[in-house]
């Protein structure tokens, strides 16, 4: 598995913990800060100061749009519901900062960028607890999120699968924004879809989304749309997200990039024009508005709120 994460562009940090450089931090590098993620448009993270890790490779889910390779794409027989290593809190932010950095050297003297932008990026503010794997297996995370807080983040962002609600229900320290993954609108699409290996996933992943109400940060419920497999079903997502009321919903294509080409090709992926269309019915049976949106990533932001809350 270690091989196979390597040849993705992925640099451990430590027996498990991974962090690697997103298309948007360099983007924003070579452009001197003219093209940047949608989370620095919506919620004003620095895309050049986003540092984008994992505490673990392991995940319960085997999602079909997943870009991580996963042990069935390798051949390999693998269990990983069972965690039995895994790295130190404050070891994995001290040892992700010092790759990055590492990583980041690579632009010393490059024409395209921006030396001030370079050294800010040297010091990365945000941490994005997104990159592979499933976050809430990690039996530290809530320690890992006051570790990052600790060393000088200013902010941090969790994205879970939504399989652990006992883990969201007692964390030690809440992240600056919380996602939860909302993958299909029914038990039946969601098994064909996200491939969960505990057998209550489902009712799992409604338990947490029923959690994010008594949450104090701002909490996010991704939709990650898949053309042909989970794009039906509007009123039964509106349904679950009534229950969730999450400050945010976030309807994005999911990328044919790394294992999602592999198993599905280029032809799932939706156009903009098809999340905005998916946005706009989500929109007319839950009363939020959309509030923004970001066409190269594919994203549409619905809210309550009149405009998102900005995090920096």
């Amino acid at each position: 598995m270690r091989d196979a994460y390597k040849k993705q562009g992925y640099h451990f940090v430590g027996v498990q913990a991974v962090v690697k450089p997103c298309h948007w931090m360099k983007r924003s590098l070579l452009t001197r800060g003219e093209k940047f993620c949608y989370k620095q448009k919506f919620y004003g993270i620095p895309s050049h100061r986003c540092l984008q890790l994992s505490p673990i490779i392991q995940c319960s889910q085997r999602c079909l749009y997943c870009w991580r390779a996963q042990p069935q794409d390798l051949g390999i027989d693998y269990n990983e519901l069972d965690v039995k290593v895994y790295d130190d809190p404050y070891t994995i932010v001290e040892n992700s900062v010092k790759e990055w950095q590492k990583i980041l050297s690579g632009y010393l003297g490059n024409p395209k960028v921006d030396p001030v932008m370079l050294q800010e990026a040297m010091r990365p503010t945000h941490a994005a607890i997104s990159l592979v794997g499933e976050p809430t297996m990690y039996p530290k995370i809530g320690e890992l999120v006051e570790a990052f807080f600790e060393y000088g983040f200013r902010t941090t962002f969790i994205v879970t699968n939504g399989n652990f609600p006992e883990v969201i229900s007692n964390l030690e320290k809440e992240p600056s924004q919380l996602y939860v993954s909302l993958s299909a609108p029914d038990e039946e699409t969601f098994r064909k879809v996200c491939r969960p290996m505990l057998k209550d996933a489902w009712k799992r992943v409604l338990k947490t989304l029923e959690l994010l109400k008594s949450l104090s940060c701002p909490s996010v419920v991704r939709i990650t749309l898949v053309r042909g497999l989970n794009m039906k079903g509007i009123d039964k997502y509106a349904k679950i997200l009534s229950r969730a009321e999450p400050t945010y919903i976030e309807p994005k294509a999911a990328m044919s990039l790394g294992y999602f080409r592999y198993r599905l090709g280029v032809e799932p992926m939706p156009r903009h024009e098809e999340i905005r269309a998916f946005a706009e019915k989500l929109a007319e049976y839950t009363g939020y508005n959309i509030i923004d949106e970001a066409m190269d990533s594919r994203i549409v932001l619905l809210s309550r709120l009149n405009k998102p809350l900005k995090l920096m």
